[in-house]
């Protein structure tokens, strides 16, 4: 991955961290990896444990961004969320997958979260 896409990557989660936070999400985690792969954002909404995934585009539509979450995407991020939560002897615990579209085109900033997003995929 190129140092721009990575710098891009790390813009957008910045942003929808400070999003999810205003929202009153709590014990945000940033970047949690296990063998199985990656999720971006872990955190509480309330009673229940939220895995977001965020999406970051430059230069085109808020759309685009929000599409980029495909079945092989939802079911990696499925893993990674069951692993964490057996983990952590989180099983009795409610949980769902946010995506937090970001999108950077004519120098605007558009984030939006789209809560439940996606059923468990595995």
């Amino acid at each position: 991955m190129t140092q721009e896409r990575l710098s891009l990557g790390k813009f957008g989660e910045d942003l929808a961290f400070k999003e999810i936070k205003g929202l009153g999400y709590k014990k945000i985690l940033r970047n949690y990896r296990c063998p199985l792969g990656e999720v971006d954002l872990i955190a509480m909404d309330g009673d229940t444990m939220v895995f977001v995934e965020v999406k970051t585009r430059k230069g085109r539509p808020l759309a685009y961004a929000k599409e980029a979450v495909n079945d092989r995407k939802r079911r990696q991020l499925s893993k990674v969320a069951l692993f964490y939560m057996k983990s952590n002897n989180l099983n009795e615990v409610k949980a769902r997958f946010d995506v937090v579209a970001v999108s950077l085109a004519g120098g605007e900033q558009q984030v939006e979260v789209i809560r439940n997003a996606f059923e468990l995929a595995y």
